[in-house]
């Protein structure tokens, strides 16, 4: 029999859209903080507050890494690249979490000399109302970035909201440490919220790299997608049954591969449209997915194979 194979389809153009203006977005913020953040810690001499300050320093980096890695995940398969460029999104994400653990290890480096020589924290007021600045800038950029993931499923732009999500986190602990350094002369405070920050980051950096990892290494998708899939593809009536479903994903892009099977009496011209068909199905569950679905004669009893699990 023959195969039915999709083209391989880009995101849309609002889909494409979105994803340039997040990485714009997340630039723009992390610039904007180093500036106000820098001169911030020239005033208080925080080591929590340089512990933000380096985050911002790894977050503009990392999200410069994002934008070139977005632009040329979108860039359409060419005949070097029949698959797309898609696999851009997880190598940046990889470098994410490289960047983002070696800020991790920095700020432990810095928290602990200050753990060793405590020092209190002057111009306290400068260094919360930055703070309270960062916080609302995140937090507005972290619902952006939300709203850009559940359109578009990018892997390096939830990196970098998860990573801002961290940094929400990271900024209300510093306010904390610093009103304890400031106004109860707890000098140990500020080294050791910046200590248990550097634990965070590097935790996050982990689920990042994690996640990159699963992707180059072409995991398939998670349990419930592929339920998903295996019920809209059993729910046209003239399949009978499937095996051999494969999925990856790669970027923006979704790969399913399955074999279904159908009454061996069946013309080649009847089984080729019903393969058109539960195509067409999974791409109203799976827009802009990659398909290959291999028609096979059924032999069986078609009750027991509708009730088996994922194959």
């Amino acid at each position: 029999m023959t195969d039915q194979v999709k083209t391989a389809v880009m995101p849309s153009a609002e889909a494409s859209r979105l994803m340039r203006l997040a990485t714009y977005a997340s630039l723009s913020v992390a610039v904007f903080l180093i500036a106000v953040k820098f001169a911030a810690w020239l005033f208080t001499d925080s080591v929590s507050l340089l512990s933000t300050l380096i985050d911002s320093l790894l977050d503009a980096a990392a999200s410069l890494v994002s934008l070139l890695a977005v632009r040329h995940a979108l860039t359409p398969p060419d005949r070097e690249h029949r698959f797309g460029h898609g696999k851009a999104e997880p190598l940046a994400a990889l470098g994410q979490s490289a960047f983002i653990a070696g800020s991790a290890i920095f700020l432990v480096i810095q928290a602990g000399y200050r753990a060793f020589h405590p020092k209190a924290i002057e111009h306290a007021n400068i260094g919360i109302a930055v703070m309270v600045l960062a916080i609302v800038l995140t937090f507005a950029l972290t619902r952006f970035q939300a709203h850009v993931v559940k359109r578009t499923g990018s892997l390096v732009i939830q990196a970098d909201s998860l990573h801002y999500f961290g940094d929400l986190l990271i900024n209300g602990a510093v306010i904390v440490a610093i009103v304890l350094s400031s106004e109860l002369g707890w000098n140990l405070a500020d080294p050791i919220f910046g200590i248990a920050i550097a634990g965070y980051i590097l935790l996050t950096a982990l689920r990042i790299g994690r996640g990159a990892y699963d992707m180059l290494m072409d995991r398939e998708l998670p349990d419930e997608d592929r339920e998903r899939i295996r019920d809209t593809v059993l729910a046209h009536p003239l399949v009978l049954s499937m095996h051999d479903l494969r999925t990856r994903a790669s970027g923006p892009m979704t790969f399913i591969q399955l074999h279904i099977e159908m009454d061996g009496d069946l013309t080649l011209r009847r089984a080729h449209g019903v393969a058109d068909e539960v195509e067409n199905l999974l791409c109203q569950v799976f827009p802009g997915a990659e398909i290959i679905i291999h028609q096979d004669p059924y032999e069986g009893a078609a009750a027991p194979a509708r009730a088996g699990g994922i194959s």
